[in-house]
């Protein structure tokens, strides 16, 4: 096994299980969005665990859709190397029809840190990984955009972008959010409203391997692999941004 068998599986795994998904969506259509968000779920989650069983047996898998004993199984906070995934990242823009904002997840984390990961974007027909690290554009100055949730815009992020003159873009999944920071849909990603350790280790580990910053809101280090998966707030950003956007939370929580 090399590192970079590791980058490729994150990525080959991603897409494929992002390919099921697409199947899936099309076989059962939108008429009954719980039943699809369900089977998407459930769906991903097991090839996603039977493929990691397979072909990488010595290692933990931190998964959203696991039960609460897998979550708590003592050999998984005693382990070198976790996978922790996100089967389906954003499971209610899954069952909309014509939504693209819908991520599969995959991350490996070894001895503290998070080595490998990969987002498939299925609806959009791209994965962003750490196999082929983004190419990160420099912000030219001017206003720029803070991804927040579609459905419930937190306060904060909303004082935060009128603190910073900055405008706020709408997107769906956290995945996605991450993604748009890369390829340049907005400059930064805020939330402060409570994340588990799948919603960001895979959009992290690729935002770190492009040279974005990735922080919790304070700017302290984002830490996986913990007893408790709960991460309370992250900050996302083009780095040059970084410095204001921290200036500006402190400030706010003052």
């Amino acid at each position: 096994m090399t590192i970079r068998d590791d980058h490729d599986l994150a990525a080959d795994l991603a897409t494929a299980a992002g390919e099921s998904l697409l199947k899936l969506r099309a076989d059962l259509g939108f008429e009954h969005p719980p039943a699809l968000r369900a089977e998407g779920d459930r769906a991903s989650h097991v090839f996603l665990m039977e493929s990691l069983a397979r072909l990488r047996p010595s290692d933990s898998v931190l998964s959203e859709e696991a039960t609460r004993e897998e979550r708590e199984n003592p050999r998984r906070q005693q382990a070198q190397r976790v996978w922790i995934v996100d089967p389906l990242d954003g499971t209610r823009e899954f069952a909309e029809e014509g939504r693209a904002d819908w991520a599969v997840h995959v991350a490996l984390w070894e001895r503290g840190s998070l080595v490998a990961g990969a987002v498939a974007l299925p609806a959009q027909g791209r994965c962003l990984g750490t196999a082929a690290p983004v190419p990160l554009r420099r912000f030219e100055g001017g206003r720029f955009r803070i991804a927040v949730s579609r459905t419930r815009p937190p306060e904060f992020v909303q004082k935060l972008a009128y603190l910073l003159g900055a405008d706020l873009v709408p997107i769906g999944s956290a995945g996605a959010k991450i993604a748009a920071v890369l390829t340049g849909e907005v400059e930064a990603y805020v939330h402060a409203g409570g994340q588990y350790e799948w919603d960001s280790a895979a959009p992290v580990a690729v935002a770190q391997a492009a040279g974005a910053h990735a922080s919790r809101i304070d700017g302290s280090e984002l830490t996986y692999n913990q007893v408790d998966p709960t991460l309370p707030d992250i900050l996302v950003s083009l780095p040059e941004l970084a410095p204001s956007l921290l200036a500006g939370i402190r400030d706010l929580h003052r």
